[in-house]
């Protein structure tokens, strides 16, 4: 059984923001974290690799800085991480990233035991599109707004968060399952962790590798 867990690197709002003239985030100029629903994903995944043993994966659309990003996740105690990378996908929409992030978790692979699990949303676009779109790609069954996870054997029961309650709901494996802050609380990277980190695999998948897959459509990524 493994994890994988879709990540982005967000700009800090917490600190000094700074426009472009078309009114666009100038990315470059501003401070970067791993954005706050995500981390509670990867926190979700870890506690899940606590109680089963399972392989937990980090995977993030970037440039290559974000690898730095990916490297923290492992020293949280994330084994492995998937760097997508090419300026081919930069300025993609949630459509076109949906599809690039559908892509490389079908290379990485999806077997009858697995979850994908993604934030909620992200803070710098807040549209929580990206998750859905990934699990439609995938074909795969998904539950949002997941606030409590638990697992028996191939069923996931999800407490899961509406307006004015929760439902309960169990779906079977594979799955997708996007998560909100209310679920955990995310832990620190340990010592031993930021060593450990420097030894595990940090793969990057760019253009050539992506490009062909059949949910990749060309006319689509990019700006």
């Amino acid at each position: 059984m493994k994890i994988i867990v879709c990540v982005k690197q967000v700009p800090d709002t917490s600190g000094k923001v700074a426009v472009n003239p078309d009114g666009t985030l100038n990315r470059a100029s501003m401070q970067t974290i791993t954005n706050p629903d995500d981390m509670n994903a990867v926190e979700a995944a870890l506690k899940l690799k606590d109680a089963t043993g399972c392989k937990v994966m980090v995977v993030t659309m970037g440039p290559p800085p974000a690898a730095g990003m990916l490297r923290e996740l492992m020293a949280m105690g994330a084994d492995e991480g998937v760097l997508v990378s090419a300026r081919e996908f930069g300025g993609s929409d949630t459509y076109a990233t949906s599809q690039i992030l559908a892509a490389a978790i079908s290379t990485i692979g999806v077997e009858e035991d697995d979850i994908v699990m993604c934030g909620r949303q992200a803070i710098d676009g807040d549209t929580a599109q990206v998750g859905p779109q990934i699990a439609e790609k995938l074909h795969l069954p998904q539950v949002t707004y997941a606030a409590d996870i638990t697992k028996d054997g191939n069923t996931i029961t999800v407490k899961r968060m509406l307006e004015d309650g929760y439902m309960t709901i169990k779906v079977k494996t594979p799955c997708l399952l996007t998560c909100i802050k209310e679920l955990n609380e995310p832990r620190y990277m340990s010592i031993d962790g930021i060593y450990a980190t420097y030894n595990k695999p940090l793969e990057t998948f760019d253009y050539e590798k992506l490009k062909d897959h059949p949910l990749i459509d060309a006319t689509t990524i990019g700006l």
